[in-house]
C-alpha cells in the first residue's frame, strides 16, 4: 500500500492533468453543482488556504485517479503541499474535515522546525486529545500504530472548527514554539537541531 501511495503521489506531483490548484473557495466550489453550499465555511477554508501559502504550501484538487480508493486527501511531507480527492469534496462538512485534518498534518510539520522538512512532530500532549479522538484513531491505524499519536490530534482538529486554522497562523507567524510549548521529545528534537536554545 506505501508503495502505491507514493506512485499516486508521484502522478499527482509531475501530472498536471486533473490537478488544479486552489487560492480560494471560489476556485473549488465552482467544481461542484451549487457552489452557494460552501458559504457557510468558506471563511475559515481560505484563511486556512492563506495560512498554508504563506508558509509555501499549496492546496490543490486532484481527480480520484491518483488517490488509492476510499482516500479522501493528503499533505505530502516532502512537496509541502495538500492533495484533495475531488470525488469527496463536493460536501462542505468533508470537505473542513480533510482540510482541517491534513491542514493538522502540516502544522505538525512545522513543529518539527520547519515546514521544510520530512519530519512532524506532535503538538499537543497526548493526554490533552479527547479520549473519543484517540480511540478513533488507534482504531483506524491499528495496522500501523506508530502512526497513532500523530494522528489522534489530527482527527480531533479535523473534527474542530478553527482548531488548524490557529495552528497554521503560529506557523506562518514563525511563533509555534510559543503559542504551543513542545512536548520533552520535541523539545529535545529542536535543541539538538538549532531550531530552539535550552534554558
Amino acid at each position: 500500500m506505501k508503495k502505491f501511495i507514493a506512485t499516486c503521489m508521484g502522478l499527482m506531483l509531475t501530472a498536471p492533468d486533473g490537478v488544479k490548484k486552489i487560492n480560494t473557495m471560489l476556485d473549488l466550489s465552482t467544481e461542484y453543482d451549487d457552489p452557494e453550499r460552501y458559504t457557510a465555511v468558506a471563511q475559515e477554508f481560505n484563511k486556512m488556504v492563506d495560512a498554508l501559502g504563506a508558509v509555501g504550501s499549496n492546496v490543490y484538487l486532484a481527480d480520484d485517479k491518483y488517490f488509492p480508493i476510499g482516500h479522501r486527501g493528503v499533505y505530502h511531507t516532502i512537496s509541502n503541499h495538500m492533495y484533495l480527492n475531488k470525488a469527496y469534496m463536493s460536501r462542505p462538512h468533508t470537505l473542513m474535515s480533510v482540510v482541517r485534518h491534513e491542514g493538522w498534518h502540516a502544522a505538525q510539520d512545522c513543529m518539527a522546525g520547519t515546514i521544510n522538512n520530512n519530519m512532524i512532530a506532535i503538538i499537543l500532549d497526548e493526554d490533552k486529545v479527547p479520549q473519543i479522538w484517540q480511540d478513533i484513531a488507534s482504531d483506524t491505524y491499528a495496522a500501523t500504530p506508530s502512526a497513532i499519536p500523530w494522528e489522534k490530534e489530527a482527527f480531533w482538529a479535523g473534527k474542530t472548527e478553527w482548531m488548524t486554522q490557529a495552528a497554521l497562523e503560529a506557523c506562518a507567524a514563525g511563533n509555534m514554539w510559543e503559542i504551543y510549548e513542545p512536548t520533552p521529545m520535541t523539545r529535545e528534537w529542536l535543541e539538538l537541531n538549532g531550531f530552539i536554545t535550552g534554558d
